[in-house]
């Protein structure tokens, strides 16, 4: 029997229909292919538990008055390319909704069943991408579709620009991916040499854009939560601002939080991811 999930900040607003919800919260519980510390599957559950938590104003805007919509937990089990095809399944049914899909996560690699939807919708854009790591390897572990693979299917298969901030763990190999695809970065060394960049993005980067959010783009002295903990990451009001500076004058067209492990009794971490997918939902909602 699937286990049901509590609905994404049910605390405040009752859930909405799908037809009425700007926002579709889609929990995606996949572990397959972690390489350190495991327990992302239960990040969808445990950042749906903490939403409950939440104020309904995020101190600027309420985004769940346009609609909070919880679907059901994509079904995980079974080979990495049939998940990724439900999850692509999962958004698109997103999509004919005009809503903007919201996933949680699981390991990183679920973004592209989301990237892949959005691909086929015919409209050009680029991925903005919070991360200790590039995820830029060609494959992992004799993985494809793996976590530290997925931005490198997405440059390199589906095409798309993209532009990283806060990494401080990568390979030669992906550097060389990095100068091969142009890839942006503002790397976790260089925001805390140089600062925040005013404009983040450049003029010529999609005016449509995706957010990709690992929470190890966090310190981890703020998001222990997670498979790899990394210091020397972003602080909490450091990534909302580099977010809005993002997402100033361009249009989100679905974002995730990925791998939170959540860690037994460790209430914060999980409230922190909570917080982050609310941060996002209010700045779209205030982008629009």
């Amino acid at each position: 029997m699937e286990k049901s999930l509590p609905s994404f900040l049910a605390s405040e607003f009752a859930p909405a229909k799908p037809e009425e919800a700007l926002f579709h919260i889609i929990p995606v519980p996949y572990e397959a292919s972690v390489s350190y510390g495991g327990g992302t599957a239960q990040g969808p559950e445990a950042i749906l538990s903490a939403s409950a938590q939440l104020e309904a104003w995020d101190g600027i805007s309420s985004p769940g008055e346009l609609g909070l919509y919880t679907a059901p937990a994509v079904e995980c089990s079974g080979e990495p390319a049939a998940v990724m095809q439900r999850i692509e399944a999962a958004v698109t049914a997103s999509l004919k909704h005009k809503a903007i899909p919201v996933l949680l996560g699981g390991e990183h690699s679920v973004s592209y069943g989301a990237l892949s939807a959005l691909c086929k919708q015919g409209t050009p854009f680029g991925i903005v991408q919070f991360d200790a790591h590039c995820d830029l390897r060609n494959a992992y572990e004799g993985q494809r579709h793996s976590h530290a693979s997925v931005m490198y299917l997405a440059v390199s298969e589906l095409g798309l620009p993209l532009a990283q901030f806060g990494n401080r763990d990568f390979c030669r190999e992906e550097v060389a991916v990095r100068e091969r695809y142009k890839v942006i970065h503002y790397d976790a060394s260089l925001l805390a040499a140089q600062g925040l960049p005013l404009c983040p993005l450049p003029k010529d980067f999609p005016q449509d854009i995706y957010i990709s959010f690992d929470v190890d783009g966090l310190d981890a002295a703020i998001m222990p939560a997670t498979g790899t903990p990394s210091p020397g990451g972003l602080g909490w009001y450091d990534a909302l601002t580099l977010l809005e500076r993002c997402i100033a004058g361009r249009r989100v067209l679905g974002c995730d939080v990925v791998e939170l492990a959540p860690i037994p009794q460790l209430h914060h971490a999980n409230f922190t991811a909570a917080k982050l997918v609310h941060a996002l939902m209010g700045m779209v909602q205030r982008s629009r």
